[in-house]
């Protein structure tokens, strides 16, 4: 229903995360997970590689075959699939890519806006015209200082739209609580972005007579978001991060300065993810599907989710693999 607001409270509608396997991929930080139509996975490696991940679906997924079809010579992030085969990268050391996986060729397609400095892109879709949306997460803090952010809470995130055969990008969105995951509704009348700071939902109307405005799509959710998914079914996959901490709740309403001096601890202290990882399903009314929670998980961060083959594959930012997982809601 036209501008209405799901709230996502609690666990409710769903179980618990079942994992199948962990399979090792020689390499850290998978944070973003994309399936192709032929059921294979493609993710980004904390030292740039891009790889492609096959045989995840089958009986003994720890034997799946991992390759090599690219190097950003920075940190991949987010991932789109284009029709052609490419695939767009967010970077968040050299801005917005364009990988050629035929044989590997990276170009640069946006690394500022506004004579700014790209920093921390974090993820991107494609539209069917050709126009390029992703998201900046903050303009204060890199990648590996992230929690300083979150902590903060700066509201410097930022969505931005890359034309056809434009080579700067313009900014639509700007003030997000830390902007995260993307995903576009079936009819691409709207994107669905990620605000990880503020554990919601926000729906960017795209056409209509309310284009270029934003409105909360679905709140209160049990963690915090991260990448989104949108697969053939036409829902889409939400990661959870990490849980709700209400500490950090009462922190986000204190006085800047408070929250300043917080971070400036938060960055310098050792950081290590809660055993928690939750994905939660929605549709294009933002009606909650599904939502799954284990809070008790060995397999940290859950920064991306995707499906191939009918098993549920599981990105983090931590973790030196995936896990793949049953399906949730696949039995119900």
């Amino acid at each position: 229903m036209a501008g209405t607001t799901r709230t996502a409270h609690g666990d409710g509608g769903g179980a618990g995360l079942v994992p199948r396997a962990f399979v090792g991929i020689g390499g850290r930080g998978p944070e973003d997970v994309v399936a192709d139509d032929r059921g294979r996975v493609l993710t980004g490696v904390e030292d740039g590689r891009i790889l492609r991940l096959e045989g995840l679906a089958e009986p003994e997924p720890g034997r799946a075959r991992v390759e090599t079809i690219a190097d950003t010579g920075g940190r991949p992030l987010g991932l789109e699939l284009l029709p052609d085969g490419d695939l767009l990268v967010c970077d968040a050391e050299r801005g917005l890519l364009r990988v050629t996986t035929g044989d590997g060729t990276v170009r640069v397609l946006a690394d500022e806006a506004g004579g700014e400095r790209l920093r921390f892109c974090s993820n991107v879709v494609a539209l069917s015209d050709g126009t390029v949306y992703f998201t900046v997460s903050t303009r204060r803090y890199p990648l590996d200082r992230w929690i300083g952010d979150i902590v903060e809470h700066t509201g410097t995130g930022r969505l931005l739209r890359l034309a056809p055969g434009e080579k700067e990008p313009e900014v639509v969105l700007d003030g997000l609580q830390f902007a995260n995951g993307l995903a576009p509704s079936a009819d691409e009348s709207f994107l669905v972005v990620a605000e990880t700071g503020t554990r919601r939902l926000l729906r960017h109307r795209l056409t209509g007579p309310r284009a270029g405005t934003a409105e909360p799509f679905v709140e209160d959710l049990p963690g915090s978001p991260d990448n989104m998914w949108r697969g053939p079914d036409g829902l889409i996959r939400v990661a959870l991060a990490g849980p709700r901490i209400a500490a950090l709740d009462l922190l986000h309403r204190a006085r800047p300065a408070v929250r300043r001096a917080a971070s400036r601890v938060a960055v310098r202290v050792p950081y290590r993810p809660l055993g928690f990882a939750g994905v939660v399903t929605v549709d294009d009314r933002g009606g909650i599907v599904h939502t799954a929670v284990d809070r008790h998980s060995r397999f940290r961060m859950v920064t991306s989710a995707c499906v191939a083959d009918g098993r549920l594959v599981l990105g983090s930012l931590w973790e030196r693999g995936v896990a793949v997982c049953e399906l949730p809601g696949a039995g119900d």
